[in-house]
């Protein structure tokens, strides 16, 4: 509660600041624990997007570079990364089609010479 004081001032309710110092220990207390698994997941996440970028990088050197790859072999590749893609990151269809699609459509279209 507040009161008089000293000198007329106010004098603080050292309960009440005691009582949030405590409150701030409690909430402190698990934070270690979920740095490392927010550390994991990032770890985590890195590794499948390193692994999603080989990948692309492979399907399209296959695609550019193989001299026998039919257009029907190069689709079945193509859909197949987008597949394993989507298998990484579920709800990241957009991404790949804002990323990956027209990298692979523009690919395509030289390899084959489609319009």
């Amino acid at each position: 509660m507040l009161g008089n004081g000293r000198n007329g001032e106010p004098r603080r309710n050292t309960e009440a600041v005691g009582e949030k110092h405590n409150k701030e220990a409690r909430m402190n207390i698990g934070e270690p624990a979920r740095e490392a698994q927010d550390q994991d997941q990032n770890q985590d996440e890195a590794r499948r997007i390193r692994r999603l970028q080989v990948m692309m990088s492979m399907v399209t050197s296959v695609i550019s570079q193989d001299p026998g790859l039919t257009i029907e072999e190069a689709s079945e590749l193509a859909a197949g990364a987008k597949r394993a893609a989507l298998a990484m990151f579920p709800d990241k269809e957009l991404a790949y089609d804002l990323l990956y699609k027209p990298r692979l459509q523009r690919l395509m279209r030289e390899r084959f010479r489609l319009q």
